[in-house]
């Protein structure tokens, strides 16, 4: 099934034999931006954010408030075409195995078809079997389609901002 998201944006499900969450999108720019918009990750994934994510080791770390963190490591970058994600710490305190995403992948492919460019997400690891797919494959497609596809498109997104603290400097 392939759904029109706007009139420059095409995605589809790619989730029949592979159980990873996976979705791809069909867009009118170009691979580069594709790939640059997908490394500022502060951008259109969490403004609570710690480290660098542009790299081949690059470390960075992501919160939404008290509910997720994680902590990834860039283990393969290729401009323009592809870039991998290590999962190498996590705590997802609405789940009894807290640290479920540690050791998964999460990956972008950027591919030329023809005049569009194609992203393909997945996150490898994350399957219907686990506690976390369902309320983290719509965690992705809210990051996914609400924000980093409208920064590639348009420049805007809607990352998580971080929490505001109740405590005043006296």
């Amino acid at each position: 099934v392939l759904l029109s998201l706007s009139k420059d944006c095409t995605f589809n499900y790619i989730n029949m034999n592979n159980k990873n969450f996976s979705i791809t999108f069909s867009l009118d720019q170009s691979a580069k931006d594709v790939f640059d918009a997908i490394t500022n990750v502060p951008e259109w994934w969490s403004e609570d954010f710690e480290g660098t994510s542009h790299a081949a080791g690059d470390e960075f770390a992501v919160r939404f408030g008290d509910v997720h963190y994680s902590k990834q490591k860039l283990t393969e970058v290729i401009p323009g075409k592809k870039i991998v994600w290590l999962v190498t710490e996590s705590h997802l305190n609405f789940l009894r195995n807290k640290s479920e995403w540690t050791g998964t992948h999460i990956t972008f492919e950027i591919a030329q078809q023809g005049p569009k460019t194609q992203l393909h997400f997945t996150h490898l690891g994350l399957v219907p079997e686990i506690e976390c797919f369902s309320d983290c494959s719509k965690g992705w497609n809210h990051y996914l389609k609400n924000s980093l596809i409208p920064f590639i498109t348009t420049g805007k997104a809607q990352p998580n901002k971080p929490a505001v603290s109740n405590v005043t400097n006296k």
